[in-house]
């Protein structure tokens, strides 16, 4: 009679470590990420990358194929060890897109200070978002519908405002931008924690995409509010 309890302790413990080693891999292969990241930024800055400059639209119809080739090049490889490349490829990509940015910011007299206030910032919503996924006893899954349609509502905003060029409504955009991915970093890495997500890759893609967006929202709202030309 003794020996099913003892089983299922021993069930729950070895489920308990499973998902303990796939956030900390997420973790680890979260912050490797920011290297190419990186690198693919400041290489873009000296090439003045711009996908944008030419047609918006094509631009932007252009980057959406290219990362989803790679989203569906990560789900075929994510058991192997070529995902965790094919995920560095993607992030290096990501880190291009965002030279275009990080240029026009470096153009004010203080943008390299927006830009570590920005990444401040998001460290500490990142920080406090996983603390809370990790610390609270809800459940957060319900969450997942009302932030699928909040995303949906800023792809459709900001493709309106490629052509409406509206200061108003990008500030608007970054606000609500920022509440929804920090939502999601509290959604995903939970995600993780209940064994929701027991791929590593998988889930290091998810709350990567939620960092860029939050960094890249608070960066644009930096610009508009503290950017100094003098």
């Amino acid at each position: 009679m003794s020996q099913y309890p003892q089983n299922a302790f021993e069930t729950v413990s070895t489920a308990a470590v499973a998902r303990n080693r796939v956030l900390r891999n997420t973790y680890w292969l979260l912050a490797l990420s920011m290297i190419p990241t990186v690198l693919g930024a400041w290489l873009g800055v000296q090439m003045h990358f711009s996908m944008f400059a030419g047609s918006p639209m094509i631009g932007f119809v252009v980057f959406m194929a290219v990362a989803f080739g790679f989203f569906y090049a990560i789900e075929k490889t994510k058991n192997s060890g070529l995902g965790v490349a094919v995920l560095l490829g993607f992030t290096f990509f990501m880190g291009l897109m965002l030279s275009r940015l990080i240029e026009y910011t470096l153009g004010f007299s203080n943008g390299g200070s927006l830009i570590m206030t920005a990444f401040g910032g998001t460290a500490l919503i990142f920080g406090a978002m996983a603390t809370v996924a990790t610390v609270s006893k809800r459940d957060f899954s319900g969450m997942s519908k009302w932030l699928f349609a909040g995303l949906l509502v800023i792809i459709v905003a900001s493709l309106a405002n490629i052509f409406l060029q509206l200061p108003a409504l990008q500030l608007t955009i970054s606000v609500v931008a920022i509440a929804i991915f920090s939502a999601y970093i509290l959604f995903d890495v939970q995600q993780v924690i209940n064994g929701g997500e027991t791929n590593y890759i998988s889930a290091t893609l998810r709350i990567y995409l939620d960092v860029y967006n939050v960094f890249v929202n608070l960066l644009s709202i930096l610009g508009i509010f503290g950017g100094n030309r003098d």
